[in-house]
């Protein structure tokens, strides 16, 4: 036979809603960590999904800190270095070879005032960036050109004859 059920006496607290800065210390861990997560991933780049002013403890990384983005391109007789480098002028940007190495370099300076009866506004930014490539063999480094247009750096790697014809399609056979 199955016995009886007997109940258990249940004993409830009501405990008060805390209400400051220990009720957000679960939630600021929380956010710290993700905001970590997210400057490993792209750091300045990406923006801080949780952050505000409020909360903000460190100040942020400018946008000119880390390097631009680059996109890198292989065609029959060259390779493009393309970067876009926006609000900078072509003599911010210096273009060097050097031991088998292209460097990119660039600074921007920007300087903003505002005057009115009511208020003045001066603001300044700067900052630097510098990208190393390693040149593939093959490339013909007296003949690298470098193109600035529209907020744009194309710079172009001729491959030198040699390096053209080395290049050979191979036939698959079916087995």
């Amino acid at each position: 036979m199955a016995e009886k059920a007997t109940k258990l006496p249940v004993k409830t607290e009501e405990k008060a809603v805390k209400h400051g800065a220990e009720s957000w210390l679960p939630f600021e861990s929380l956010r710290s960590e993700i905001d970590r997560l997210f400057d490993e991933f792209t750091p300045s780049l990406w923006r801080r999904p949780f952050g505000s002013a409020l909360m903000q403890r460190m100040p942020r990384i400018s946008e000119w800190a880390m390097a631009p983005a680059v996109d890198v391109a292989e065609t029959e007789k060259s390779y493009e270095i393309t970067a876009e480098l926006p609000g900078m002028e072509e003599t911010d940007i210096e273009v060097k070879i050097s031991n088998g190495s292209l460097t990119i370099k660039g600074e921007k300076q920007e300087s903003k005032e505002e005057k009115s009866k009511e208020y003045f506004v001066s603001e300044r930014r700067y900052g630097s960036f510098q990208r190393t490539f390693q040149m593939p063999e093959g490339v013909d480094a007296d003949k690298v050109e470098a193109a600035f247009a529209k907020g744009v750096l194309t710079i172009t790697l001729p491959k030198t004859e040699e390096a053209q014809k080395k290049e050979r399609k191979v036939a698959v056979k079916a087995a």
